[in-house]
């Protein structure tokens, strides 16, 4: 089973500057052509980085994407289905696959449902790779990547049938990665640092919803039919790098201090679903460059867990 290797390839004129991580090594697993396997997988390591695939159904992130054309043409996808840049699908490092996400592009409001069935981007400032044919739906094949909205929709229909995932994974598939090493995690609930001073909490508008499924969502609009919408977006977005998230202010201090010696590190504070979560982070950036940059300098001081968001 030959898997794409994760990287964002964007073959435009004026060239886009290369984004390549070795990817994961799985162990072969024979599947018939354009098998489309249900699969969730187990934890893998890229470069110093863990990920964790499960079921997310209440998965909805912000961050950059990145799309992958033809030098992929042909080949099988990390669940056994062909890849077909001109299909509606994408790739992503933790949800299972296939399922439908939308994904919207926080810059100029085009939504559309991507199939997700392909692990990637290892790039670790991108959040999902689309397929050539989505990234000129959405608006951003020539410009190569684009600030947008993740939001999990549904569990697709597998290849040739009208049925959805099923819910085992094939042990060959399941095995066909190393198990992370896990160790038991002590969680308490603390009061505020005396004496450390925290931003004072902002309360920002949240970035609209891009059409989320609901009861009364029409099982169509929850489909890769190449239908987009457009949905409203902020005028204005930033780039964040965006080390952890805690419900503990003293971890998220603990994990500013470790990494004191990037430039302008601060913790941000906001409410959500009742409960208060302490973010640390590096920004705002108004260039993807810039980012990236300030991504790595993180992870080499050990944020390997950092990641890029979008906000207001």
């Amino acid at each position: 089973m030959r898997l794409r290797d994760g990287m964002a390839i964007v073959a435009i004129a004026g060239g886009m500057a290369a984004c390549s991580t070795t990817p994961p090594t799985y162990t072969p697993v024979n599947l018939p052509p354009n098998a489309g396997i249900y699969k969730i997988g187990q934890p893998y390591q890229i470069e110093g980085t863990w990920y964790y695939p499960r079921e997310q159904p209440d998965y909805d992130e912000t961050g950059v994407a990145s799309w992958y054309g033809p030098t992929f043409y042909g080949q099988q996808t990390a669940n056994g289905e062909v890849f077909n840049a001109n299909s509606l699908s994408a790739a992503h490092r933790t949800l299972p696959m296939p399922v439908n996400v939308r994904v919207t592009n926080l810059e100029n409001g085009k939504s559309l449902v991507l199939r997700v069935n392909d692990r990637g981007p290892f790039a670790r400032g991108r959040i999902i790779d689309v397929s050539e044919q989505a990234a000129k739906l959405l608006g951003f094949y020539g410009k190569g990547t684009a600030r947008v909205r993740v939001t999990y929709m549904s569990r697709a229909d597998l290849p040739g049938t009208h049925m959805p995932a099923g819910p085992e994974t094939p042990p060959a598939i399941a095995n066909a990665l190393p198990v992370a090493p896990a160790a038991t995690v002590q969680v308490a609930a603390l009061g505020n640092v005396s004496g450390v001073p925290v931003e004072p909490a902002v309360q920002r508008n949240p970035l609209p919803s891009p059409l989320p499924p609901s009861r009364e969502t029409n099982e169509a609009d929850l489909q890769p039919d190449g239908h987009v919408t457009r949905v409203p977006v902020p005028s204005v977005t930033h780039l964040y790098v965006q080390a952890g998230a805690f419900g503990n202010q003293e971890n998220a201090h603990r994990l500013e201090a470790r990494l004191s010696a990037a430039h302008g590190v601060f913790i941000s504070p906001i409410d959500r679903n009742g409960q208060r979560l302490y973010r640390v982070r590096i920004g705002p950036f108004d260039d993807v460059g810039e980012a990236d940059a300030a991504l790595a300098n993180v992870a080499r001081l050990g944020g390997s867990d950092a990641r890029i968001v979008v906000d207001q």
